[in-house]
C-alpha cells in the first residue's frame, strides 16, 4: 500500500496536481451513500407510470429537474405532493418535476396519482434512482438537478412555502 501512495504522488507531481481533481471526483458520491449538492447525475431515459418516456437528453439539457422521492403510504408525502403539483403547474416549461416511487408495487403508485390528480411526471425509483441519488435517508426526499448537477436537496416534508420556493430554480427563459 505504502508503495501504490508513492507512485500515486510521483504521478501527481509529475502531472502538475492533474491527479488530485481524479482523487476528488471519486469521492464525490461514496458506494452505497447518499447523494449529495455537488454531485453529478447522468441521466438515462426514464419510462413514466403512464408508459411514456422523459428523455435523458431532456432530462440533462432541458430545464432543472425537481426530483421527489415518494411512496403511496407516506403520509407526509401525501401532505407534501398537493404544493409539488402546484410548483409544477406554476413554472411549467421552466421546471421539470419528477417524482419517483419507491413502492414496490408500480399499480399503487398508479392508481395515487390518477386518485389525487397529479400531472407532474412520476416513475417507479428503481435501479436508476439508486444510481443517481445514492441510498433513501427519508421520504419525501427532494434533489434539484440543474445541467447534470445535483444543486439543491431536503430530507423530509417541506413546509408549503419552502416546496413554492424550488421556483427559484426555475430555467431563465429569453423574453
Amino acid at each position: 500500500m505504502t508503495d501504490r501512495r508513492s507512485a500515486l504522488r510521483r504521478l501527481a507531481a509529475a502531472a502538475g496536481g492533474l491527479a488530485l481533481p481524479v482523487t476528488a471526483a471519486r469521492a464525490a458520491k461514496p458506494a452505497g451513500g447518499a447523494a449529495k449538492v455537488g454531485d453529478t447525475v447522468a441521466w438515462r431515459d426514464v419510462t413514466l407510470l403512464d408508459g411514456s418516456k422523459l428523455g435523458a437528453r431532456t432530462l440533462a439539457d432541458g430545464p432543472p429537474v425537481v426530483v421527489e422521492f415518494w411512496a403511496s403510504w407516506c403520509p407526509f408525502c401525501k401532505r407534501q405532493n398537493p404544493h409539488l403539483q402546484a410548483l409544477a403547474e406554476r413554472h411549467r416549461g421552466a421546471l421539470t418535476v419528477l417524482a419517483l416511487s419507491i413502492d414496490k408495487d408500480p399499480e399503487k403508485a398508479r392508481a395515487y396519482m390518477k386518485e389525487h390528480g397529479y400531472t407532474f411526471a412520476a416513475a417507479m425509483a428503481g435501479e436508476d434512482g439508486a444510481r443517481w441519488f445514492g441510498k433513501r435517508e427519508g421520504l419525501p426526499e427532494i434533489f434539484v438537478v440543474d445541467r447534470g448537477r445535483i444543486v439543491f436537496r431536503e430530507i423530509g416534508e417541506m413546509f408549503p412555502e419552502d416546496v413554492a420556493a424550488l421556483g427559484r430554480f426555475a430555467a431563465k427563459r429569453p423574453a
